[in-house]
């Protein structure tokens, strides 16, 4: 088996109910496909960033100390960054290794191609999903990059995904957009049967909160 290394910005134990159910930890992924204004984790940007290196072996040895928590509670691991769907190689590898003990949580764009989602979809338990906005235009303004991508797999994922396991964040976020948009987001994330919804104000870089 050839050996499946990915770079974090860090590893956050003893998260309760924010990442997922129950007890989890958040393993955040270096690299993210998004330039985002207000970005909560610039260090997984940043190409000279101090990373810790992971095979989903050591990975999984290192968060073994918590194998109590997490299946006393039903809670896991929660895969964020960055973007988690960039590795989905290393999710499908370390799944094998906890199996169904640990729940797997990702926190995505969902800015990836369908075939990284595609390929996690069978291991993961709950979505934990930050479109920004659904109006094309204003995402681009924030994040750099189109939002067709995101929209194709929020259609597929409506086809194939418990919608009670899908939450999807609907941020205002100041200088971008208003709270009209986050609401025909919202009505757009309705149609396609998603009910779980997160509406909140994004924080600018050095206030308390997102």
């Amino acid at each position: 088996m050839n050996t499946i290394e990915a770079p974090f910005i860090g590893i956050n134990r003893h998260r309760i109910e924010v990442d997922g159910e129950g007890v989890t930890t958040l393993a955040a992924f270096h690299g993210c496909p998004l330039h985002c204004r207000y970005c909560l984790n610039p260090r997984c940007l940043d190409a000279n960033a101090r990373v810790l290196r992971h095979t989903p072996e050591s990975l999984y040895q290192q968060l073994l100390i918590d194998d109590l928590y997490f299946v006393a509670t039903g809670g896991g691991v929660c895969f964020g960054g960055g973007e988690p769907l960039l590795r989905p190689d290393f999710i499908l590898r370390f799944h094998e290794l906890c199996a169904d003990r640990w729940k797997i949580t990702v926190e995505t764009s969902l800015n990836v191609p369908l075939a990284s989602l595609q390929a996690v979809h069978p291991v993961i338990n709950q979505y934990i999903i930050d479109i920004k906005d659904a109006n094309d235009q204003i995402y681009q303004a924030y994040t750099g990059k189109s939002n067709v991508q995101v929209w194709e797999n929020l259609r597929w994922l409506a086809q194939h995904a418990d919608p009670a396991h899908v939450t999807i964040r609907t941020p205002q976020i100041p200088m971008f957009n208003t709270t009209e948009d986050v609401e025909r987001s919202i009505v757009k994330i309705k149609e396609l049967g998603f009910s779980r919804i997160d509406k909140f104000t994004y924080k600018k870089l050095g206030e308390v909160g997102h």
